[in-house]
């Protein structure tokens, strides 16, 4: 799935947040959550931990990884709950 898309669209902050994401700010990706979406398939955590860790608050820190393995991981969430947007010149 293409974390960057909905429908086939470009997402963009208006569009998530209307839709109930939530914001994780990070330097070179913001990424976005929703959990109303989310089936709990875990391959966020499993994917990288040092990203997205359940038992932390906040749990998704989009520094805590390289925006491209970032990307790799929000792509695998076979549900959208992950999306992202990648910022300028990253």
């Amino acid at each position: 799935m293409d974390g960057s898309k909905i429908d086939g669209k470009a997402v963009t902050e208006e569009m998530l947040v209307e839709n109930g994401y939530r914001k994780y700010v990070g330097e070179g990706i913001d990424i976005y959550y929703s959990k109303d979406i989310c089936a709990h398939i875990g391959n966020c955590v499993r994917g990288n931990p040092d990203v997205f860790e359940v038992g932390r608050r906040p749990w998704i820190i989009a520094d805590n990884g390289t925006v491209e393995d970032d990307i790799r991981v929000i792509n695998s969430c076979p549900s959208g709950a992950l999306k992202y947007i990648r910022k300028g010149g990253n």
